[in-house]
């Protein structure tokens, strides 16, 4: 699925929220996820107001992603990544459901994973301009299927994808 390595970046991770400070949320969990200093932030994206993706009767979310750095492996990673979903409060109901926070590993490394918890690439993550926006941001020159995340975000619905301050 990837043309091009990741470079700077070991891993590009997507956030999202719905409920509550949302902006707060995104900006929580950044400073959660890099506070030990083994995952480093290189980049950060604007934050974009979306419409909500999958179950749609719900409130409008925040989406972003950041490249880091970091020795640990992708199961800590993911570990790490979900450890913060806890620590700000997410509980798991309705998948696609509403959330105060979500944190998406989408690509670590140039790993292929197909497990039951984690794939890799992220399976889904060129359908969804959700999430296409902030990867133009943060790696425009990403390729992913011979296709750089703006030219992705062309063959998508993005009118409700509107960017606001990180």
């Amino acid at each position: 699925m990837l043309s091009s390595h990741l470079a700077p970046f070991d891993a590009i991770i997507a956030l999202g929220s719905n409920i509550g400070d949302k902006v707060g949320h995104i900006r929580a969990a950044v400073a959660a996820l890099t506070a030990d200093g083994t995952v480093r932030l290189l980049a950060r994206s604007a934050n974009y107001r979306t419409a909500p993706w999958g179950v749609t009767d719900q409130d409008w979310f925040v989406n972003a992603a950041i490249g880091v750095q970091t020795a640990v492996s992708v199961r800590e990673l993911l570990d790490r990544c979900q450890s913060v979903e806890r620590k700000l409060g997410r509980e798991r109901t309705i998948k696609w459901g509403p959330r105060i926070i979500d944190l998406d590993i989408l690509l670590y490394r140039d790993l292929v994973l197909n497990d039951h918890d984690l794939v890799l690439p992220h399976p889904q993550m060129t359908k969804r301009a959700f999430v296409m926006a902030p990867l133009a941001d943060i790696a425009p020159n990403l390729l992913i299927n011979e296709r750089r995340p703006a030219e992705w975000l062309a063959t998508l619905p993005h009118d409700d994808i509107v960017p606001m301050e990180a």
